[in-house]
């Protein structure tokens, strides 16, 4: 599988509640970060980044 051309950063006030939708939604937690900012993957394997 080829990498992203393009890569999202979605912001969110509420992280928990953000990355519980998404989570419904069919997307992947695939790392924390210790600043905050979640890793995650949707359904077909494309990466975006959550950011607080």
């Amino acid at each position: 599988m080829a990498k992203n051309r393009v890569h999202l950063d979605v912001h969110a006030d509420d992280m928990d509640a953000e990355i519980e939708r998404l989570s419904g939604l069919g997307a992947t937690v695939l790392t924390k970060y210790g600043d905050g900012h979640v890793l995650l993957a949707d359904p077909e394997g494309n990466e975006f980044c959550l950011m607080p």
